[in-house]
């Protein structure tokens, strides 16, 4: 898929937030990357044979007080390649995309792997 298809899906993605969330975004960047550099994996302490499809860069949510100001946004990145080689449709990529979008922005407002999996096994 060209890069400008998968970025119209992450928007897409984003645009679909529900409303009593996306309020809350703010100071965040979503960036699309072809896949994770060597530096992510050693940041992450990550093989590089692991899967990585996203990855939330910042200061969460409920941890910032009230001096938090005057800081470069958060990131979240999404990575292309591994998503596509996961998928066998476009139906499928904007499904895992949107997926990893919001377990990304779970971590954007705080909440653990542990947590995010116990919601996702609900959904």
């Amino acid at each position: 898929m060209k890069k400008e298809q998968f970025d119209k899906l992450v928007e897409e993605a984003l645009a679909n937030i529900p409303k009593k969330y996306k309020k809350y975004l703010d100071n965040l960047a979503v960036i699309v990357e072809e896949k994770p550099s060597r530096e992510i994996y050693e940041r992450t302490g990550s093989s590089p044979l692991s899967i990585i499809l996203g990855l939330y860069h910042g200061v969460p949510l409920k941890h910032r007080g009230p001096f938090y100001g005057n800081i470069p946004p958060d990131v979240i990145l999404i990575f292309q390649r591994p998503i596509e080689n996961l998928c066998f449709s476009e139906e499928d990529i904007r499904k895992k995309i949107r997926e990893v979008v919001l377990h990304e922005i779970g971590h954007y407002f705080g909440l653990s792997e542990k947590e995010l999996k116990e919601i996702e096994k609900v959904s």
